[in-house]
């Protein structure tokens, strides 16, 4: 009974929705979360997992070929093309590097020379599940930590397909070819010559170029015609497990196959429909992906061999963060963000149990050392949570507090009237419109690399976190009138916006908000400049198209401004009301018609006659005959 599926996916269930939440309220992250699941779960301590744990980590791994998939989508084919200088320089040294001193390491205690280098190249991979969730999670996709760690991992998932091309020249049998007793499956690969296999292995990368433009396109075209949501669901899953299938045959990894396959798609007009369809099942399969992991965790061989393991462990953690470190540094890296690259990409990646037991199946690796290393792989990415709560918390403040006080803040204190917070996409055009009429803000931003920038550029700007009273102050909170907050998290805009009403409650807020419920949590707060970034321009595009239809301007004007005032006011009566309540949505329903009935009245009072002043004489004509029809 315990072995039925049925059981098995109550227990992974239950223990996701166990420990996710805990880890949530303890200011851990969701993947830590999983992975604790896992340990508590798998055949070491509760034992609800037990030898079935290394086939469900097999299925899981399907959460990592979506999640590149949907990696590849994102990647433009010029995009890529226009990142290759950071991919090849920061990707192409970390890789490099790790793997030349990995093998010293490794041959310095004692291992044969391919041995030494095939764990080398394991290692030299990080997590792109768990970096790249963590980066989702935390809002750091923008800074430039964030964007070196995409550069890295996406270059370490492009080298995966070379190093598995590569292995099978290592490979200790005549053929290459993985021995029948290693072996779980057969594929085409098996019985060519060395030279021949890699060959193969490029060829299978053409082909999947090859068929995402004429094949995979024209199919999903055919079935859009059928106008049936759960067939496009149904081709995006074929699209996948299909892409995997045929890389898995050939030998290749299937999650390299599934990227590859995102890339080609990313230019077709299904690739946001692909997205939004697979990106539930995705993080679905990533959360029993890490859980996965935890059970795989053999607590036997740690009991077996606690030197080895640990000696490996430690010493493989600090050869990758001193080589990220000082690969930050080449490339410029601020201190803060080199920090952040250095422990989150120090673990082991997802793709060496790929890797390891390949060169298994190779018998390059012998059954013991390659149990050795999928311990300390799963217990690297076990770590890397803990080991980034500890550097957040005690270590990157007290290097922001120095970074801060190397900074000059004279200018800061006593120049500016408005603290402006986050200088993104969204902040930069707020403080470039004040800096056009003659308004200068004092800028706070948490990217260092960001603000070394913005000075260049001839803005007054202040390194640190924003939601330290300390830099508050030092920018001079106590004597300005208004901070206008940018940021684009959530979670750190609402504890800035608590501490600013705690300490300065004199200070004027204008705060961005992502959607209407993060403006019910500011409402609440007491926040009454709330700018939700959706409002204004869905209202300025619903304006625009009707211009084009040729309501006048001046008119869609007063329009669209009576409609914002109309919904703000709506949104102030329901941010105390529960989203799920009837009230909530009797309200909703009840304001929606009001407002369209207010302005269907002003339209019908006939003020549109008088409100042509900012329209030409074509535009008028051309509305009244719209209107005659």
């Amino acid at each position: 009974m315990t072995g039925s599926i049925l059981f098995q996916a109550i227990v992974f269930l239950a223990g996701a929705v166990i420990c996710v939440p805990i880890a949530k309220r303890l200011g851990l992250s969701s993947v830590l979360g999983y992975l604790l699941a896992g340990v508590l779960i798998g055949p070491f301590l509760l034992g609800f997992v037990g030898e079935e744990g290394d086939d469900i980590l097999h299925f899981a791994e399907f959460g990592v070929v979506m999640m590149l998939f949907l990696i590849g989508l994102e990647i433009e084919p010029k995009n890529f093309w226009k990142m290759r200088k950071t991919i090849l320089g920061l990707g192409g040294l970390q890789v490099l590097a790790t793997t030349a001193l990995s093998y010293l390491f490794f041959t310095w205690v004692g291992y044969e020379w391919k041995v030494a280098l095939t764990v080398s190249m394991a290692v030299a991979l990080s997590s792109t599940a768990i970096t790249l969730q963590t980066l989702k999670e935390k809002g750091l996709f923008q800074t430039t930590y964030g964007t070196s760690s995409f550069s890295i991992l996406l270059f370490q998932d492009i080298i995966v397909i070379f190093m598995l091309g590569a292995l099978p020249l290592l490979s200790n049998n005549a053929s290459g070819a993985a021995t029948d007793t290693h072996s779980g499956s057969a594929n085409l690969l098996e019985n060519l010559p060395l030279g021949l296999q890699t060959l193969a292995i490029i060829l299978s990368v053409a082909m999947i170029v090859v068929a995402g433009r004429y094949l995979i396109v024209p199919l999903l075209r055919k079935v859009a015609t059928a106008r049936v949501r759960e067939l496009l669901t149904a081709s995006a899953l074929l699209i996948v497990t299909g892409i995997s299938f045929l890389m898995e045959f050939v030998g290749l990894s299937p999650a390299l196959g599934a990227f590859l396959g995102g890339v080609v798609l990313a230019t077709s007009e299904f690739k946001h429909e692909l997205e939004s369809t697979l990106e539930p099942f995705k993080d679905l399969l990533l959360g029993l992906f890490f859980m996965a992991v935890g059970a795989s965790i053999n607590f036997m061989v740690i009991q077996e061999n606690p030197g080895t393991v640990g000696g490996f462990l430690l010493a493989i953690i600090v050869l990758k963060a001193l080589v990220l470190f000082i690969v930050g540094a080449v490339f410029k890296l601020k201190l803060d963000q080199r920090l952040l690259l250095t422990v989150g990409l120090a673990q082991i990646g997802e793709f060496a149990f790929v890797l390891l037991s390949f060169a298994f199946q190779l018998d390059i690796l012998s059954k013991e050392m390659m149990d050795i290393m999928l311990v300390i792989t799963a217990l690297t990415m076990t770590l890397t949570p803990i080991l980034s709560m500890v550097n957040e918390r005690l270590v990157l403040p007290k290097v922001g507090t120095k970074e801060s006080e190397k900074r000059p803040i004279d200018h800061i204190a006593k120049n500016s009237k408005i603290i402006l917070v986050g200088f993104g996409h969204f902040g930069s055009t707020i403080g470039r419109f004040l800096r056009a009429h003659g308004i200068e803000a004092t800028i706070l931003d948490s990217d260092s690399n960001r603000v070394d920038f913005l000075r260049r550029m001839g803005f007054e700007v202040y390194y640190g976190d924003a939601t330290r009273i300390d830099l508050l102050e030092s920018a001079g909170i106590g004597q300005a009138d208004m901070l206008i907050s940018a940021i684009d998290n959530p979670d750190t805009t609402l504890k800035l916006v608590e501490l600013v009403k705690h300490k300065h409650p004199n200070v004027q807020l204008i705060v961005r908000a992502k959607n209407r419920y993060d403006a019910f949590k500011l409402l609440n707060l007491g926040v009454e400049n709330i700018y939700r970034e959706s409002l204004d321009t869905s209202v300025k595009m619903a304006s625009d198209v009707l211009s084009q239809l040729g309501f006048r301007k001046h008119t869609l004007h007063r329009q669209a401004q009576n409609f914002i005032k109309m919904d703000v006011e709506l949104l102030k009566r329901q941010s105390q009301l529960p989203k799920i309540d009837k009230d909530y949505i009797f309200q909703a329903r009840e304001s929606m018609a009001q407002q369209e009935k207010v302005l269907e009245d002003d339209l019908k009072r006939g003020i549109m006659g008088n409100d042509g002043h900012w329209d030409t004489e074509q535009m008028r004509i051309s509305y009244n005959a719209n209107k005659e029809q």
